[in-house]
């Protein structure tokens, strides 16, 4: 298989970064420390390159109508500039990926836009999907994910950064943006004013924004963020701290915590799902069967929080124990660097999943305590 790189690749080389495969693309896993990358994200900012994510635009005079369908969540009913967590499913109610949709300000000719941003290693895969699923709807669905790249900067100090690239009186677009929101705003590249679009959104537990830019100016703009940095303001941080930073948010990950094998309501996702909007969408029928059933409720496993009682940390696939017996596993784990003990995510037998429940994790034959807890594990000061 050819390896793919993003458009920062040679930026991330320089840094003297570790690579791994990602997506079907080659991304710094680290630059020297994921621990010391975790511990900047919290308390200052991290920067990082998330151009194996996908960018897949819609739009049409059916635009929304078509997502409602293509979709499980109402997006229809979102405002402009706003953003919508979602999942899209298939027939079965199985999950393809979860995402996140934003809706833009109208074509000129007055039809809807939207940008849908699948998960990295789905991304071909949802596109192809909504493709599909766009038969009998007048909307237009535009892969964008090899032309486009995106940046972030999480952590407390993201806002106070990223200000020092948008002319002042534009600021307020910046200071003015709501969680889960997004605008275009301004932003200097090499003393050019680019217009990008600038998303309020991230997965680290922290505050922070996602910078949607061409290719072409991802280079310009990664540097002028890296210049306008103080030492010690701004750290380059890989994927390997960005897992730990989305654990400790409590945040799922497709392929851990969410799968075709898996459904909405045992991921503690039943609110995502719309099933009171009017008209079908695909995996309506099951998802209502499996909650009128419930699933994630009085029947099956629940994605639960589990806190580590001693020092060693579960992993992914490890048995869940209860008296000796396995009632479940675990999907993510690993010690957390900011709270300073283990922490893991797992499904467990629903009947278990009461806060303060005690439970064991399989560490290779021996049992090692935890207990369950609500998440998310961290929540940032605000």
């Amino acid at each position: 298989m050819t390896e793919k790189y993003t458009a920062l690749y040679e930026e991330h080389k320089k840094l003297g970064a570790s690579f791994t495969d990602f997506g079907g693309r080659q991304m710094p896993l680290k630059y020297s420390s994921e621990l010391a990358e975790h511990h900047a994200v919290r308390k200052s900012a991290g920067l990082f390159d998330l151009s194996h994510m996908g960018e897949v635009w819609v739009t049409g005079p059916d635009a929304a109508a078509f997502l409602d369908y293509a979709l499980v969540g109402k997006i229809s009913a979102m405002p402009v500039g706003k953003a919508k967590y979602s999942l899209i499913c298939n027939e079965a109610g199985g999950i393809i990926d979860d995402l996140i949709t934003y809706r833009q300000p109208t074509a000129a000719d007055g039809t809807d836009v939207f940008l849908v941003v699948p998960n990295a290693g789905n991304a071909g895969v949802v596109a192809a999907a909504l493709a599909g699923r766009a038969e009998g709807f007048d909307a237009q669905v535009d892969d964008a994910s090899a032309a486009t790249s995106l940046i972030a900067v999480q952590g407390p100090k993201a806002q106070e950064l990223l200000l020092r690239l948008v002319p002042a009186a534009q600021h307020g677009l910046v200071t003015e943006l709501k969680y889960y929101a997004a605008v275009e705003v301004p932003i200097l590249v090499g003393g050019t004013g680019l217009d990008l679009l600038l998303a309020r959104t991230g997965y680290t537990g922290e505050d922070g924004f996602e910078i949607f830019v061409s290719d072409d100016h991802a280079v310009g703009l990664w540097q002028a963020l890296v210049a306008i940095a103080d030492d010690g303001e701004l750290t380059p941080a890989g994927l390997a701290c960005r897992d730990s930073l989305r654990l400790e948010a409590g945040m799922p990950l497709y392929g851990n915590e969410l799968s075709l094998e898996g459904d909405p309501f045992a991921a503690g996702l039943g609110p995502v799902v719309a099933l009171s909007k009017e008209g079908d969408f695909v995996g309506k029928a099951a998802l209502a069967a499996k909650k009128e059933a419930g699933a994630g409720s009085t029947t099956g496993r629940r994605l639960v929080g589990l806190k580590g009682l001693g020092r060693r940390a579960g992993r992914a696939h490890y048995p869940v124990l209860k008296d000796g017996n396995v009632v479940g596993e675990v999907t993510s784990g690993q010690p957390s660097p900011t709270l300073g003990y283990p922490v893991a995510m797992a499904y467990v037998d629903v009947e278990l999943t009461g806060p303060g429940t005690a439970l064991d994790i399989d560490l290779r034959g021996k049992a090692e305590p935890f207990e369950v807890v609500d998440l998310p594990f961290y929540k940032r000061t605000r």
